[in-house]
């Protein structure tokens, strides 16, 4: 999968844990459903084109990490934070 900003371009390799044929996906979609919404791991379906199946929540996470990444500085703002000892935190915030 690649995603571009304007100012950078993301590449993400994706391995699929589960891949399995469009016909039996078709027999099984109600199981498949649940069994991907319950552990969160995406099915990607076999055909002349391949397709994902990726549950609604992780479908939103994936949107909402992209949008993070194409905003100006997000990526480095939030490294730093992760690397700031929690004791150099604020501990009231004026939101």
């Amino acid at each position: 999968m690649v995603y571009q900003s304007d100012q950078k371009r993301y590449t993400f390799v994706i391995q699929w844990n589960i891949m399995i044929p469009i016909n039996q996906a078709q027999k099984q979609l109600q199981q498949s459903i649940a069994s991907m919404s319950e552990s969160h791991q995406p099915i990607a379906l076999e055909q002349t084109s391949n397709a994902v199946l990726l549950s609604e929540s992780d479908s939103a996470s994936v949107q909402e990490t992209l949008y993070l990444l194409s905003v100006s500085g997000m990526r480095e703002s939030i490294r730093e934070g992760l690397a700031t000892p929690i004791e150099h935190c604020d501990s009231h915030l004026d939101w």
